[in-house]
């Protein structure tokens, strides 16, 4: 049902005169797709504000996280900035990579998709230990 109100409100833009490049937006916007950048070697005093303020200087910033540890709640040295268009965060990324930050050097690429992490917690089941013979 989605889809079909996508393609129909993409076939309007472009009957009214619109270019093809509203498509590619329509479908970022209706999917939720973002930019994520990851970035590491954040300093201890780095915050969601400070990093959002620092790369909104490139585009429009949809959300900046800090990781952090969940016992001691203390930042791990990395996060994550999302973009709304891929041209915002590649520039982001070419321009902040290596800049400081809080007193740190940084560096940004492209955030990796998230691995599974329950497929590799649990243990292969192989069956008991063969008998070692000593012939």
């Amino acid at each position: 049902m989605a889809m079909a109100a996508l393609r129909e409100t993409s076939r309007c833009l472009a009957s009214r005169g619109r270019s093809a490049a509203w498509r590619p937006v329509l479908l970022a916007q209706s999917r939720g797709i973002t930019y994520k950048l990851f970035v590491g070697g954040l300093s201890q005093f780095a915050t969601e504000a400070s990093l959002a303020e620092a790369f909104s200087r490139y585009g429009q910033v949809i959300e900046a996280t800090v990781v952090r540890d969940k016992v001691t709640d203390v930042p791990k040295g990395f996060g994550f900035v999302k973009f709304a268009s891929p041209e915002e965060a590649n520039n982001a990324r070419e321009e902040m990579n290596g800049k400081a930050l809080n007193g740190r050097v940084i560096y940004v690429d492209i955030a990796k998709a998230r691995q599974d992490r329950a497929a590799d917690a649990l243990p292969i089941a192989r069956g008991p230990p063969k008998p070692i013979s000593n012939d």
